[in-house]
């Protein structure tokens, strides 16, 4: 630990030449991201074997003016899964468990694990989307429906998988998966006989590289210097709980912990943990039939014209994170941003100034000028506001069926029902072939006890989207 701590204050304090992109492009990227509504605010980070330096822009919150700084925290989403990863490779290289074991050796009994043509999932399956899991289970009914995960329990997630049938082979495909590790990590902690998943993945692997603010639960004083997430269209969200799933995104951190993790990945700090770092970067699966992208342990891989990146980005409904090492070149990258807008494709750029940053368009305007006509006019000029701009085919506005979503949800978080379901109402008649309408008027009346209207809408969604068992769930429960 001693040697990780005087590595960081050395390289606090040097200079060095970063990566190949110019210090002036990329505090011009990230100035054009803040002003174009991409994001509140974003931090960058960059590490080589000369040093770190940091590049920032924006605000923390409409509350708070001030730019975050290396010691911001901000929620990291998947990027949680590498350190999943990480401690799956640990233990196995401990001989604590196999890679290879499948998932019902350390499962209770009364737990159907499932299989395909006599093959089980493995916690290898599970470390690199292989388990033939969806990306998130179909058994949600929250009591919070702003929380969708603060009360998804083991248990809940033990009857998802005893009821679960692969419909591919297990380890023939890949497919993203936090139901994966949100299992994987309650596996870990089992095996660990630790507490719970947070301090299982702080003893493995924060403690030993001084990852100090790597952390689920905030204290009072890093509550205090976490950014407030915002969601694209730039209004703050609360913190995110995962309950059962937090193995798949549920840690929070900062610059400077994010690229000690770089550096001991990059072999600058010495650790036990390297091992087990290098298992964790070898390729597992190719992600798609075309493209460079692999699946490692974690991390994605591009492997090709001698040269092996490594990233993983995160994101929650106020947060877009970034992570990435490049392992011939020996340096790192972290782009934190508190806004629900990608951000991977500014920290592949860095990384690879070959890979294009996409353009950003703010498509929000619709819904900010409806949200502005209801505060002050009320929600039927609203409605007829939004029939004169739809009639006049104005080109400045987006007419997808989120924006009028966005602003019943809004209406319904401030209580005011009646007029979030004339607002759904809306939605209904300019999008009729859309799930997610009828989503919201189902949840909106069965929340609120019309269960005949609430199962009417359900059926709605169903019928338009057969292949979604959600919606079997939710029916059986009404």
């Amino acid at each position: 630990m001693k040697s990780a701590l005087l590595f960081i204050l050395f390289m606090a304090g040097t200079n060095s030449a970063f990566c190949q992109l110019p210090e002036d492009s990329i505090r011009s990227i990230i100035k054009e991201a803040v002003a174009s509504k991409r994001s509140k605010s974003i931090i960058i980070g960059i590490i080589d074997s000369g040093g770190r330096k940091f590049f920032s822009e924006g605000i923390i919150s409409d509350q708070n003016p001030n730019q975050p700084d290396s010691n911001t925290l901000f929620e990291i989403g998947s990027i949680t899964k590498i350190f999943t990863a990480l401690a799956l490779a640990d233990m196995s290289l401990k001989h604590q468990l196999n890679l290879n074991d499948p998932i019902s050796k350390f499962l209770p009994k009364t737990v159907k694990t499932p299989s395909r043509n006599g093959k089980e999932i493995s916690l290898l399956s599970l470390a690199s989307h292989t388990s033939t899991f969806p990306r998130f289970p179909y058994n949600i009914d929250p009591k919070d429906q702003d929380d969708a995960f603060n009360d998804y329990t083991k248990e809940k997630l033990y009857e998802y998988i005893s009821h679960f049938q692969p419909d591919i082979d297990i380890d023939a495909k890949w497919r993203y998966s936090n139901t994966a590790y949100g299992l994987l990590g309650g596996i870990l902690t089992s095996v660990s006989r630790q507490k719970n998943y947070e301090l299982m993945i702080i003893e493995k692997i924060c403690k030993p590289l001084s990852m100090s603010s790597t952390v689920i639960s905030l204290t009072p004083s890093l509550k205090e210097n976490t950014a407030i997430g915002h969601t694209e269209y730039g209004q703050p969200v609360p913190f995110l709980n995962l309950g059962a799933l937090e193995g798949a995104g549920a840690f929070r951190s900062n610059v400077n912990d994010l690229l000690t993790f770089a550096a001991a990945n990059l072999g600058f700090i010495k650790s036990d943990l390297m091992p087990a770092m290098e298992l964790s970067h070898q390729k597992q699966i190719k992600k798609e039939s075309s493209g460079i992208d692999y699946a490692t342990m974690g991390w994605t891989l591009w492997d090709s014209e001698g040269r092996t990146i490594l990233f993983k980005d995160g994101g929650t409904p106020g947060y877009r994170t970034f992570l990435g090492i490049d392992k011939q070149k020996k340096f790192g990258v972290v782009v934190l941003s508190n806004s629900n807008n990608g951000v991977t494709d500014i920290g592949t750029h860095i990384l690879d100034p070959r890979s294009k940053i996409a353009p950003y368009k703010y498509n929000w305007k619709l819904l900010d000028t409806l949200r502005d006509i209801t505060l002050n006019h009320g929600t039927d000029s609203a409605i007829k506001a939004y029939e004169q701009i739809k009639s006049n085919q104005d080109a400045q506005f987006s007419f997808d069926e989120n924006q009028l979503n966005v602003l019943g949800n809004e209406l319904r978080r401030d209580n005011r029902i009646n007029e979030a379901i004339k607002i759904f109402e809306l939605n209904e008649r300019a999008h009729p072939k859309q799930p997610v309408v009828f989503e919201s008027l189902g949840e909106i009346y069965k929340r609120h006890g019309n269960r005949q209207k609430a199962r009417a809408y359900f059926e709605k969604a169903r019928a338009l989207d057969p292949g979604n068992p959600h919606w079997n769930f939710i029916l059986s429960r009404l």
